[in-house]
């Protein structure tokens, strides 16, 4: 296991789905993930860069693209209220694959009422992917807001069902 940082940094990180930004703290702990960053939100988030840093975050996402990898294991430290840290420990809680709508998950954070509540929390999700936001639709199944945008949410949920169906007959 690398060590921890001495100071906050970043890294970036290639994937299939684009490039990724990545920052930890001092204890290692990933605070922000960021599909195909802008240099504005690089920016906003400046600190010193350190790819080697995020080596174990990078083994992590090519095993989650090889189909080797369904639950990410990093120690997260995202800043959020107690209300978006119940939701964002709720999203790592819908399986591989799965998808739920924000009614769905508010009721099972017994907030029946809460959807667009959880809606908001889910949109403030700093980590993406890790913390899968992207599983979340809107009550009719279509895909509502990312912060990736629409596309990258739609190849995520494609590349997941893609990976979790039963092979055929044949095993194809």
């Amino acid at each position: 296991m690398p060590h921890a940082p001495r100071s906050t940094v970043h890294g970036l990180i290639d994937t299939r789905f684009g490039p990724v930004a990545a920052w930890l703290n001092r204890d290692g702990a990933l605070t922000r993930l960021i599909f195909n960053p802008s240099p504005k939100q690089l920016a906003e988030h400046a600190c010193p860069r350190d790819d080697a840093a995020l080596a174990e975050a990078a083994c992590q996402l090519a095993e989650y693209e090889a189909g080797q990898r369904r639950d990410f294991d990093l120690p997260l430290a995202a800043d959020g209220t107690p209300f978006q840290q119940q939701v964002w420990a709720a999203l790592r809680r819908i399986p591989y694959g799965s998808t739920m709508s924000y009614g769905e998950l508010a009721r099972a954070l017994a907030h029946p009422d809460g959807a667009r509540a959880i809606g908001r929390a889910n949109a403030t999700n700093p980590i993406a992917l890790i913390v899968p936001c992207h599983r979340v639709l809107g009550a009719d199944g279509s895909l509502t807001g990312y912060a990736g945008g629409l596309p990258l949410k739609a190849a995520l949920l494609r590349f997941e069902l893609e990976r979790s169906e039963p092979p055929g007959l044949f095993g194809g």
